[in-house]
C-alpha cells in the first residue's frame, strides 16, 4: 500500500499530490549583475504563472577561496577560463537586493526563497523572513548547512545532482534529525544543458519509494518545456527550471535557462498533466456523456412490416448510438418484427419478436 505524504505548504500555497504542481523561477545569476533584471525576472516568473521565484545567496568567499590550480580552476564547459572565486564574484546576486526582489514578489503574489551556501546566508535569509529553504546539489553533502536550514521550522527543499543514494539519505536523516521530518527532495542532473537521453526521470518514482515521507520533485536542465510535463506524470509535485529574460543575453546561465514565454509553458503544461492523472475512473467522463450519441447502434434502413424477418439489408450499424448495441445483431437477424417499423428508427427490444435483454 502507497503511504500518504503529508501536504506541506510555503507561504499558505500547499503542496502535495493533491494539489497543482508547484513551480518555481530560479533566477541564479540571470540578473547579470542589475538589480533592475532581478526585478524583471521576478515580474515575469509572476506573469508566467510560477508559484516562486529563487535567489542563492553566496559570495565568492563565502563558497570557495581565491585560489588557483587543480579543482579551483575552471578548465571545461561553458564556465572554463576562470577560477571558482572569479566565476562566483561574477555570478552572486548582492545580499541588499533580497529584500526588494522579496518585497517585489510579495506585491506580485508569489513567494521568494533562497538557496544558502553556507551558515551566515542561513541566519541572513531567516532573518528576512523567507518562506523556505533549498539546499543546492553541490551542497548536498554539506550536512551542518542541511541541519542550520532544518532548524529554522521553515520547509526545507533538497537538490539530487550528483547525490547517490546514500549521500540522499544522510542528507534526508540530517534535515529530519534537525526538525524538518517531511523535505522535499528534487530529483536533478547537474548538466548544464543536461540532454534528454540523460533526464533520468525514472528516477522520481525510485526516490518516492526510497523516501517515504518525503514529496518528491524535478529540478531540470534540460532545454526547452517538455520534460516538467513528464516529471509531474510520474508523481513530482515541485517543478524548478531556471528563468532569463535573453537566453542571449550572455549571462552566466543564461544559455540553459528558459524565457518567460518557455516558464510559461512548462506552467501550464505540468498543471494541465496534473489534471489530466489525478484520478482513476472507469466510469464515461462529463464530456463523454455530450457525444454518446456519435456511437454506433442498430437502425431499420428499409422499412419492416410486422411479421416480417429482419436482414441485413433492412438492419444496419449505423451512427448515431439510440438504437441497441451492434452486439444483438446476429441475435435480432431472422428474427420477425413485432411491429411495423419505420426507416431511420432505432431498433429497441419491443420491435423483436421473442427478443429482450
Amino acid at each position: 500500500m502507497t503511504e500518504t505524504v503529508p501536504a506541506i505548504a510555503i507561504a499558505g500555497r500547499a503542496i502535495g499530490p493533491d494539489h497543482p504542481p508547484y513551480v518555481i523561477a530560479e533566477m541564479s545569476a540571470n540578473h547579470n549583475g542589475r538589480l533592475e533584471n532581478a526585478l524583471a525576472i521576478v515580474d515575469a516568473a509572476a506573469d508566467a504563472g510560477c508559484d516562486a521565484i529563487k535567489m542563492q545567496t553566496y559570495r565568492a568567499d563565502t563558497i570557495t577561496i581565491e585560489a588557483s590550480g587543480p579543482g579551483f580552476d575552471i578548465t571545461e564547459g561553458p564556465w572554463r577560463g576562470r577560477t571558482l572565486f572569479q566565476l562566483y564574484d561574477d555570478a552572486h546576486m548582492p545580499w541588499a537586493w533580497h529584500e526588494p526582489v522579496m518585497r517585489r514578489a510579495a506585491e506580485r503574489g508569489i513567494a521568494a526563497f533562497s538557496a544558502p551556501f553556507d551558515l551566515t546566508a542561513v541566519d541572513f535569509l531567516n532573518a528576512l523572513g523567507v518562506p523556505a529553504f533549498k539546499i543546492a546539489s553541490y551542497e548536498i553533502v554539506d550536512l551542518d548547512l542541511i541541519g542550520a536550514c532544518a532548524r529554522t521550522g521553515k520547509p526545507l527543499i533538497l537538490s539530487t545532482g550528483l547525490a547517490s543514494p546514500q549521500e540522499i539519505d544522510e542528507a534526508v536523516a540530517a534535515a529530519r534529525e534537525n526538525g524538518c521530518e517531511h523535505p522535499v527532495v528534487l530529483h536533478c542532473v547537474s548538466g548544464y544543458p543536461t540532454p534528454y537521453e540523460e533526464a533520468n526521470l525514472q528516477r522520481i518514482g525510485y526516490l518516492k519509494e526510497r523516501l517515504p515521507g518525503c514529496l518528491v520533485g524535478l529540478s531540470d536542465h534540460t532545454p526547452g518545456a517538455a520534460i516538467p510535463g513528464g516529471a509531474v506524470a510520474l508523481g513530482a509535485c515541485v517543478i524548478e527550471k531556471h528563468i532569463t529574460l535573453d537566453r542571449s543575453g550572455g549571462g552566466e546561465d543564461d544559455f540553459f535557462s528558459l524565457e518567460p514565454d518557455e516558464m510559461k509553458q512548462v506552467v501550464d503544461t505540468a498543471r494541465a498533466v496534473w489534471a489530466a492523472n489525478r484520478t482513476l475512473t472507469l466510469e464515461r467522463s462529463a464530456s463523454e456523456r455530450q457525444t454518446e450519441a456519435g456511437r454506433r447502434s442498430l437502425y431499420i434502413v428499409k422499412p419492416v412490416r410486422a411479421g416480417e424477418v429482419f436482414t441485413r439489408e433492412n438492419v444496419r450499424s449505423i451512427r448515431p448510438g439510440r438504437g441497441l448495441k451492434p452486439k444483438y445483431l446476429p441475435e435480432i437477424l431472422g428474427r420477425r418484427a413485432a411491429r411495423d417499423c419505420a426507416y431511420a428508427e432505432p431498433l429497441s427490444p419491443d420491435m423483436v419478436e421473442g427478443f429482450s435483454i
